[in-house]
């Protein structure tokens, strides 16, 4: 997991505290894994990374998993969709999220038009035509992997658009409370 120096550069684990690369490591969990996984890939001792992934579980980082005898440990999903949704909101105008909502439609609208599908899914069934060359089903494949994470953005900004009001609105009743006990 960790890179090998180049050029002078360190790699991760030489340039990152014991206690950062173990957030590191938790941070991109894709599924339920122990200690001992996440204390090998951190490079860290199993004790400062048990401490802190309890720590992380306190915080509302992560959730722990009991797989039988073994606890494992894996973000809290539901946390990281709401932490997307308000980085979107807070970092971008509505017009933009609109703007960006329409530019992955048209593109969706291209690779649909272009490869006459309907779906990444119906995209993905054609490569199996023996008919491609490694090119169009290398050209294939990455096309998939940008349909399936426009769906996912364009998943991720509506829900940004559609609680855009409501997360304004609290951020100017936090502001007016703010105002008053200051004043």
């Amino acid at each position: 997991m960790s890179e090998s120096p180049r050029n002078g550069v360190q790699s991760w684990t030489e340039s990152m505290s014991a206690r950062d690369r173990i957030r590191a490591v938790a941070e991109t969990l894709r599924d339920p894994r122990s200690v001992n996984w996440i204390s090998e890939q951190a490079d860290a001792a199993w004790s400062t990374t048990n401490e802190e992934l309890q720590a992380l579980v306190e915080q509302g980082q992560l959730r722990r998993v009991e797989a039988g005898e073994t606890t494992l440990y894996q973000p809290d999903y539901t946390r990281l969709l709401f932490e997307e949704i308000r980085t979107l909101i807070e970092e971008n105008t509505r017009e933009e999220l609109r703007n960006e909502l329409a530019a992955i439609t048209e593109e969706i609208e291209e690779w649909q038009a272009t490869y006459d599908v309907e779906t990444w899914e119906d995209l993905e069934q054609s490569l199996a035509d023996g008919d491609l060359s490694s090119g169009e089903l290398r050209e294939r494949r990455d096309v998939i992997a940008f349909w399936r994470e426009n769906e996912e953005d364009r998943r991720l900004i509506k829900h940004a658009l559609e609680l855009y009001s409501d997360v304004e609105a609290a951020r100017e009743q936090m502001t007016d409370v703010a105002d008053r006990a200051t004043s």
